[in-house]
This record gives structure tokens, C-alpha cells and sequence, in this order.
């Protein structure tokens, strides 16, 4: 059954931070439901929205990053931070999950979010 608490965030929460600040980016780390740890990404130098909807006309100020095909809709340097950020949320998580039998079995599931539907992601440009 998957489980995430605070003491296992705050194991997590240093390395991502870290990531995080190495790419100009801001964001907070929580824990939803006992079971999914959550990268909510505020602000920062990469612009992710434009990134994500250069060819589609249907831009948003927010967005759920599928973190199993995110690296078909990012390149460059959005692709390279969530690459990072999705692997060290996931440091010491396992899934030994068989879907075509209905058996799901994880450690954590973990959600990323570039805004949120009522704070949008503000993209800051470099000075």
C-alpha cells in the first residue's frame, strides 16, 4: 500500500530544494493523503507553460506534469529539472505493480504541478 509521511518528506525535501534552486526555480513540497508526495512549482527562470504549449493553442497558467511522458512534452532545460526532480522524488520507491490483474503496489505515488489552478506558475525573467 503506498505511504508517504512528513518525516519521509523532509528525507526527500533537501535534494529537491537543491535541484530546485540550481535551476532558478521555486517550489513547495507536501504530502497528499498519507499516499503521494506533491512538487507544487510556484515560480522561476524556466518557462515551463510556454515550453509545454509551444504547439498547442490551448495555453493554460498551469499545468500536471504526467511524470511517465513528461519527457515527450518538455525539452531543454524544463525537460532536464523534471527529469532530475521526478527521479529524487522517487529515491527509495518501488513498483511492483501488475495492472492487467488490478494489483497496484508502490511505495508512494508523487504528483508535480507547474501552477495551480488558482495560483498560476509566474515565470520570472532573467535580469
Amino acid at each position: 500500500m503506498a505511504y508517504m509521511n512528513q518525516e519521509m518528506k523532509k528525507a526527500i525535501a533537501p535534494v529537491v530544494k537543491n535541484i530546485l534552486k540550481r535551476y532558478g526555480v521555486k517550489g513547495t513540497l507536501s504530502v497528499r493523503n498519507h499516499s503521494t508526495l506533491v512538487l507544487n512549482i510556484t515560480e522561476g527562470k524556466i518557462n515551463f507553460l510556454k515550453n509545454y504549449f509551444r504547439n498547442n493553442d490551448e495555453a493554460r497558467d498551469y499545468i500536471s506534469v504526467n511524470r511517465y511522458w513528461f519527457h515527450e512534452h518538455f525539452d531543454g532545460l524544463a525537460k532536464a529539472c523534471l527529469s532530475e526532480v521526478i527521479e529524487a522524488m522517487n529515491k527509495g520507491n518501488w513498483n511492483n505493480s501488475q495492472i492487467e490483474v488490478d494489483y497496484f503496489d508502490v511505495g508512494w505515488y508523487i504528483d508535480v504541478n507547474i501552477g495551480k489552478w488558482n495560483k498560476p506558475y509566474k515565470h520570472i525573467e532573467a535580469a
